[in-house]
């Protein structure tokens, strides 16, 4: 046994002492000032602290943090600083060691980054928090002095999702939910482009394997095909480009599974409709430097005499960078074999950048810093604004966070010229408040190229705004509903919730006087009959409503409070309690709490469903489809869709009450289901569509909603069924009708579809 145990250590020795030469040969090669004597260091320390430690996977522990200073070093293109923090990164969390033990070692500059990266120790938050929002709160304010903190964060987590086959299947799902919520976007607009579509995809792979595997399925089987096309189509422009005597080289940029998916769930479209798969990048060298922008500019007049470009989507990122840095001139063009196909051309530099992002940025600036990092400081000065406005709820935190993490943007103008970057879709109420809180809470509408607008309205890139005000104007409520930008919502609520917190003291004081003009005590038991009457949850509610005058308090309240209740209220009372009309609810007692083991995967059987398990109303999931389940907390578990919003939500903040969950039930029980239709209205349309579902295929109509417009038909059908595969048979058995030109399931009856 012990000999074994030698040769076993002597491997993990020889593993990580290869591992860690790899990480210092590539740091070596980069180009930064050769300071191997502290990583060395770092990693012994590293080595000595986690000695004896291994993952789940078997490996011994420190192979992790030399993988996450691997990346940070060659991915993301960090120093000596970075390299030594990612190797220390999870000794103080894990170990006995302090941040203090780290200053003293290594200096303050290491130690604050290293503090950034620990988590913050469970159960100071209290049951309602989250303390995974908690944590990630704490990061971005690291962050806030060094940016390093949240490159190393991606590293790590790039790291643990390329292990994390691992990890028990719940955990799975709260790490890739996590990712794709906060990290994926975060590398976004750190400008790390390979490292956000990774994440992507390594999240997809984790929530949906089988979908995943079917994309990948379908991209090699149109591979040889793509390669063609590219050829055909690259063929002559690499002719016009050695004419022009630019080194260059051209690559086949390929849709990401991740992308794939998402632009089938967001049009509701197969995967043979997705016509931008591939993309073509241009990479050239420029003359010198000043010439990069013209010679970007002449490669797109030479390219588009060969082939016609799509009049409304040149995007020019070249003069206008977006705020993660990124550069590139972006056309589609229309090939000769009839298909649009986009060209990005950028310069090596810009190249570098799109991977990179702003840890590029350094190694084209000698004396560090550059205009773009202006943008970066703006953006987390946003962050700070939002970290300095305390939000009790951890997802409207997370969600507000992450308003401001994509990174697609307009330019407008203020009247003086002046030009001002907004999110894509902000309104001329987002304007304001970016401008200043004083404008933003007093606007009354906008002037948007002179014309005037309401404060709804959606700017576009190169509008003029003018933002109009009035003394008297007051935030209200339903500014919330238009409002896209972070700052915007965040203040609005502010002010809603000050205003509302006055409302409320106002409505107390109304109510006070109220009781004692009548002589009653302003008892617990006077108040619920108040609530109980006017259908109100709880004592601030009906304050509220007495101080906005919704309630008037008066002769009705006088006879509550005086008389004995009759049986016919206390009927009412149960009734409202249970929900009113449900019966099943009255009869049924609530789910029992479940004794839950997280680490087994739940079978989800009729008899449990119907008694243990309650299907989410936001997404309707169905058996087949891909599912997680929530402890809530009254302990019952809730079904949800994985890539559900509100489940997504919940993966971010309280993933340690998620739970693995899988469909046992045949098809013993009906679910609604609802399927959208769209094709060429003709006589008898409709009645070949009953006549597949009713007919051919024996599954009853729940509801059915039809409109027909300029000869174009739209329509809407709720169905019964026990399973994803019985509206897959449905979709396709509808396709194969002529007239019928889309049929997709759908979330909501009413769900509006775009094209």
């Amino acid at each position: 046994m012990t000999d074994e145990r030698q040769v076993q250590e002597q491997n993990d020795e020889k593993l990580i002492n290869d591992a860690f030469q790899e990480l210092l040969d590539r740091y070596l090669e980069s180009k930064h000032r050769k300071k191997v004597e502290i990583i060395t260091k770092a990693f012994n320390f590293a080595r000595q602290a986690h000695k004896g430690v291994r993952r789940r996977s078997g490996e011994p522990y420190i192979l992790h943090p030399i993988a996450v200073a691997r990346i940070a070093c060659v991915e993301i293109g960090l120093g000596s600083t970075s390299i030594c923090s990612a190797l220390l990164h999870d000794v103080v969390e894990d170990t006995d060691y302090t941040v203090e033990d780290i200053e003293n070692l290594f200096g303050p500059k290491i130690a604050q980054i290293v503090d950034g990266l620990t988590k913050i120790s469970g159960g100071i938050f209290g049951d309602r928090a989250s303390a995974q929002a908690e944590n990630f709160k704490k990061l971005l304010l690291t962050m806030n002095d060094d940016i390093r903190v949240i490159l190393i964060k991606i590293a790590d987590r790039l790291h643990n999702m390329r292990t994390l086959g691992s990890m028990l299947p719940s955990k799975q799902y709260k790490i890739a939910g996590e990712t794709l919520y906060i990290y994926a976007p975060l590398a976004n607009r750190l400008g790390l482009n390979r490292i956000k579509t990774e994440l992507e995809d390594l999240s997809f792979k984790y929530e949906h394997p089988e979908t995943y595997q079917q994309i990948q399925d379908k991209l090699k089987a149109t591979q040889a095909e793509r390669d063609n096309v590219f050829e055909e189509f690259t063929a002559p422009i690499r002719e016009q480009l050695d004419k022009m005597g630019l080194p260059y080289r051209i690559l086949a940029r390929v849709k990401s599974p991740y992308s794939i998916w998402n632009k089938m769930q967001t049009k509701h479209i197969t995967f043979e409709e997705i016509y931008d798969i591939l993309a073509v990048r241009i990479i050239f060298t420029p003359r010198n430097e000043d010439e990069e922008l013209n010679d970007c500019f002449n490669i797109y007049v030479c390219i588009s005499k060969l082939y016609k470009p799509h009049p409304d989507r040149l995007r020019d990122w070249v003069s206008h960078p977006k705020a993660n840095g990124y550069q590139a001139l972006h056309v589609t063009l229309m090939s000769n074999k009839g298909q649009w196909i986009e060209v990005q051309i950028r310069s090596e530099r810009m190249n570098d950048v799109a991977e990179q992002g702003f840890a590029a940025h350094w190694k084209y600036k000698a004396g560090g810093g550059s205009e773009d990092e202006g943008e970066l400081s703006k953006w987390l000065k946003t962050i700070k604004e939002i970290l300095d406005d305390p939000q009790p709820d951890a997802l409207d935190f997370l969600d507000t966070i992450k308003l401001n993490l994509f990174a697609s943007e307009i330019f407008v103008f203020t009247p003086k010229g002046e030009i001002k970057t907004m999110p894509q879709n902000s309104t001329a109420l987002d304007f304001a408040f970016s401008i200043h809180t004083f404008l933003g809470s007093h606007c009354i509408g906008a002037k948007v190229n002179h014309k005037l607008v309401p404060l709804s309205h959606k700017l576009q890139s190169g509008d003029q705004v003018e933002i109009l005000t009035s003394k008297s104007q007051r935030v209200q409520p339903s500014w919330i509903n238009f409002a896209t930008t972070a700052k915007a919502k965040a203040k609005i609520l502010s002010i809603l919730k000050r205003e509302r917190k006055e409302m409320q003291m106002k409505g107390e004081d109304m109510l006070h006087d109220f009781l004692q003009q009548e002589g009653l005590a302003a008892s617990e038991e006077n108040i619920k009959k108040l609530c109980d009457l006017h259908k109100l949850k709880n004592a601030d509610e009906l304050a509220l409503q007495i101080g906005q005058r919704v309630i008037t308090l008066g002769e009705t309240d006088r006879n509550e409070l005086k008389e004995k209740p009759t049986p016919t209220s206390w009927k009412k009372y149960i009734a409202f309690a249970f929900g009113g009309s449900k019966k099943q609810e009255e009869k049924q007692p609530e789910p029992q709490p479940l004794e839950i083991d997280k680490k087994k995967i739940i079978k989800l059987t009729p008899d449990a469903i119907q008694k243990n398990y309650i299907i989410a109303d936001c997404c309707k999931p169905i058996p087949g489809d891909d599912v997680l389940g929530y402890i809530d907390d009254n302990n019952r578990i809730i079904i949800h869709k994985r890539h559900c919003p509100i489940a997504n939500q919940l993966k971010t903040s309280f993933g340690n009450r998620l739970l693995a969950v899988q469909w046992e039930i045949g098809k013993a029980l009906n679910f609604p289901v609802n399927v959208y239709i769209k094709g060429i209205d003709g006589i008898g349309v409709l009645n070949q569509v009953t006549q597949v579902i009713s007919q051919q295929l024996n599954v009853n109509i729940h509801k059915l909603n039809i409109e027909s417009n300029d000869g174009i038909f739209e329509g809407r059908i709720q169905l019964f069924v026990h399973d994803v595969d019985d509206v897959n048979t449905i979709c396709n058995n509808l396709k194969k009708l002529e007239n019928l030109k889309r049929v997709t399931r759908i979330e909501n009856f009413d769900d509006t579809i775009t094209d």
